[in-house]
């Protein structure tokens, strides 16, 4: 078929396979928020296969339409479009299945692999397979294995004429030996360009568009360097406390929970090196570099620049919160942190002696995730004022909520004294384009059907996250902390945080 000269190249020029998703943990939380809106969105748009179906697998007896009916409720009160289209909505929830099963029962994937072919026959899927893990990571390698024993994972390279792929969700392990352990049961049944490691903040736009905005644009990319930076500062920051997730964080924490994926992820995508080609192998390489660059931590550093805290009560948005420590299912002389701030240093060219401060907490003042790229400041020979410097120029790219990206410039105020003034200049994702942009998971989920692992981890980053962090939790379980918790809700952290910045005459962004 000849191509069209005229039509742009882009992601609905991509093919996609037809094929059949598993989604194990079907009747979860994250299959009501996430899953089964992107899905709907996915198929409303046009952008599923024209052949698919897709079948829930979980522990608890129900009816296909049961299920359907409880994925329409999760669709109407989460999905980012709104109302539901009935028309759709009553063909594509044909394409829906539900297949009640124990994760350790051998009949019960027998059932699944002669329900997977019989929806091959009906649905022309031709056996292609994405099996999507949003369960507990202890059950990660069991399922696996009853998969590959059941024969519904094919060897990658021996299968031409159809595929099977795994998305697990984080966390990938507990810390660096549990992740190596994990990654070495895996793939004795499966291929690393199988395995899809899921990390949502790299399906958002703002993220997907760092690499776009530092290599599309020659002006920046000549200051991206030491020369001109003086720092950059990553925040993640939510209102919300634990909520019923007391059981997970206990056993987790924020730096595995936040710090280990979702910020070593945004990390290592604003100090990359320019990749040889977009491929996703080119680009996870760069990503690689940059942790293997990371400057290890002395002992000294986990006390001076690795700060930990909890919060306890407190207000939110002017309604009194209670503490972590009486949060459900928590230990009430519990250690965990649900605060971390860091410094990082990169030992390469690009950034030497530049430092990276990372931030991320629970019953913070405010819902945001921001990264700032401040700037060096101006030689002070002209416009000072009263003896006293400029604002440094920054440029901030929100993550969430917001979508955007922002740029702080000196400016002078009309009249004759001539004032200087910081000004912003703001660019919008859903005012400029007049939408809002895709949710995360609708982007990785198609992404996964194409076939394209650019925006899902790869082994080697996530073993190298972890030899990065893992001194500091086996440096934490030997010392606990004496003083949580040690920032009330509705702050932003504990003191130790900002008497950090202080040493290094600098000062945390107000978001």
């Amino acid at each position: 078929m000849l191509n069209n000269p005229l039509e742009e190249l882009g992601r609905s020029t991509r093919n996609i396979d037809p094929s059949i998703l598993v989604i194990f943990g079907a009747t979860g939380d994250l299959t009501t928020r996430k899953l089964a809106p992107a899905l709907y969105n996915l198929g409303r748009e046009g952008l599923l296969p024209a052949n698919f179906a897709c079948v829930g697998f979980a522990r608890k007896e129900k009816s296909h339409q049961e299920f359907r009916n409880e994925l329409k409720t999760a669709i109407h009160q989460y999905s980012r479009v709104q109302p539901i289209e009935e028309p759709f909505w009553k063909n594509f929830q044909e394409q829906i299945f539900y297949h009640r099963c124990e994760f350790d029962d051998d009949r019960g994937y027998e059932a699944l692999a002669a329900l997977l072919k019989q929806l091959d026959s009906r649905y022309a899927t031709r056996g292609n397979r994405i099996f999507y893990l949003s369960v507990q990571p202890k059950y990660f390698s069991l399922i696996i294995e009853k998969l590959a024993k059941h024969g519904m994972i094919y060897e990658a390279h021996k299968t031409v004429d159809r595929w099977s792929r795994v998305i697990i969700e984080k966390p990938f392990g507990h810390d660096a030996t549990s992740a190596e352990a994990l990654q070495k049961d895996i793939i004795t049944f499966l291929d690393e360009s199988q395995i899809y490691r899921i990390d949502h903040y790299l399906g958002k736009e703002t993220v997907q568009n760092l690499l776009v905005f530092r290599f599309a644009n020659a002006i920046f990319e000549s200051i991206w360097n030491y020369k001109h930076i003086d720092q950059v500062q990553i925040t993640v920051a939510e209102e919300i406390g634990i909520g019923t997730r007391g059981h997970f964080f206990e056993e987790e924490g924020l730096l595995r929970d936040i710090v280990q994926n979702h910020m070593m992820q945004l990390l290592s995508l604003v100090a990359m090196e320019p990749p040889v080609s977009l491929s996703a192998g080119a680009i996870r390489d760069e990503k690689v570099k940059v942790l293997q660059s990371i400057r290890p931590f002395t002992t000294g550093d986990f006390e001076r620049t690795v700060i930990r805290g909890q919060y306890g009560p407190g207000f939110i948005n002017g309604k009194k919160v209670v503490g972590y420590r009486e949060e459900k299912e928590v230990d009430p002389q519990s250690n965990v942190e649900t605060y971390v701030a860091m410094r990082f240093f990169i030992d390469n060219w690009r950034w030497a002696d530049v430092p990276f401060y990372l931030r991320g907490g629970k019953r913070l003042p405010k819902r945001g995730t921001e990264i700032a790229i401040i700037f060096k400041d101006a030689p002070g020979v002209l416009f000072k004022q009263n003896g006293r410097k400029n604002d440094p120029n920054v440029l901030a790219l929100r993550i969430q909520p917001d979508e955007g990206i922002a740029m702080k410039i000196n400016c002078k105020v009309p009249g004759p004294s001539s004032p200087i003034q910081p000004v912003k200049m703001d660019f919008r994702y859903g005012s400029y384009f007049g939408q809002s942009p895709p949710e995360a998971y609708e982007r990785l989920i198609w992404e996964s059907m194409v076939g394209d692992s650019t925006l899902f981890a790869r082994a080697d980053e996530v073993e190298q996250s972890w030899k990065i962090l893992t001194p500091i939790l086996d440096y934490w379980a030997k010392h606990p902390s004496r003083d949580f918790p040690n920032y009330p809700s509705g702050s932003w952290g504990p003191k130790k945080a900002d008497e950090m910045m202080e040493k290094d005459n600098r000062s945390w962004r107000i978001l």
